[in-house]
Formats: structure tokens, C-alpha cells, sequence
């Protein structure tokens, strides 16, 4: 299977997105410790370390399942469970809405004021 070009592509696929949330988590957590003053912005900076963490997580696993098939998806497997776990990464605290509400809110310098309807 390792010789099969398109396996090959899709596991190229799977490393480039889990390198590129391996240096953003990473940055973030390494900011944090060093103490780095970003102000107003660590919200948006946390959320979104954690959404694009989560999202890129969610296309590995699926790209994976494409190379393994349907035996990954039974119970026990391990496959079955970073399945399981990536679905539901997304509803975790902040969940996406709430994500793009804190980062849009932040770019746009409207973060902790009160909302214009209501």
C-alpha cells in the first residue's frame, strides 16, 4: 500500500496539516509560558490555536480513514476512537461559532462591547 501513489498523497496531506498545527499550538503555548503580552488578543489567540487545532485534527483523521476503509470504524479500533474524538472537538468549549464570534470581535476591535441589536 506505501507504494501507491495516491496513499502516498494523502499521507503527504496528513503531515503538511498536522506540521502546520504542530507550529501554531505550539507558538501559542511557548508565548504563553514566556510570559508574552499580546493584551486583548489572547482570547483570540487561544481560541483559535484550539479551532485550528481541532479542524486540522478532523482532516487527518478523515484522510485517514480514506487509506485504512471501513475496518477502522468498528469499536476497539483505534481509528474508531480519534473518530469519535475529532467529531466531537468541535463542540468543546469554545466551539466554533463561539470562536469566530471571539476573533472576529477581536480584528475588529469590538471584543467586550456591548452587541449593536439587542
Amino acid at each position: 500500500m506505501a507504494h501507491n501513489g495516491m496513499v502516498q498523497y494523502t499521507i503527504a496531506e496528513m503531515v503538511l496539516e498536522l506540521d502546520a498545527i504542530t507550529a501554531h499550538v505550539e507558538r501559542i503555548a511557548d508565548d504563553w509560558s514566556n510570559g508574552v503580552d499580546y493584551g486583548g488578543l489572547w482570547a483570540s489567540k487561544l481560541v483559535s490555536a484550539k479551532y485550528h487545532a481541532v479542524e486540522s485534527a478532523r482532516r487527518i483523521v478523515k484522510l485517514a480513514l480514506d487509506v485504512t476503509g471501513g475496518g477502522s470504524i468498528f469499536k476497539g479500533n483505534e481509528m474508531e476512537r480519534l473518530l469519535r474524538d475529532t467529531v466531537l472537538g468541535p463542540v468543546h468549549p469554545a466551539n466554533s461559532n463561539v470562536v469566530h464570534e471571539i476573533v472576529g470581535k477581536t480584528a475588529l476591535g469590538l471584543l467586550g462591547q456591548p452587541p449593536r441589536w439587542g
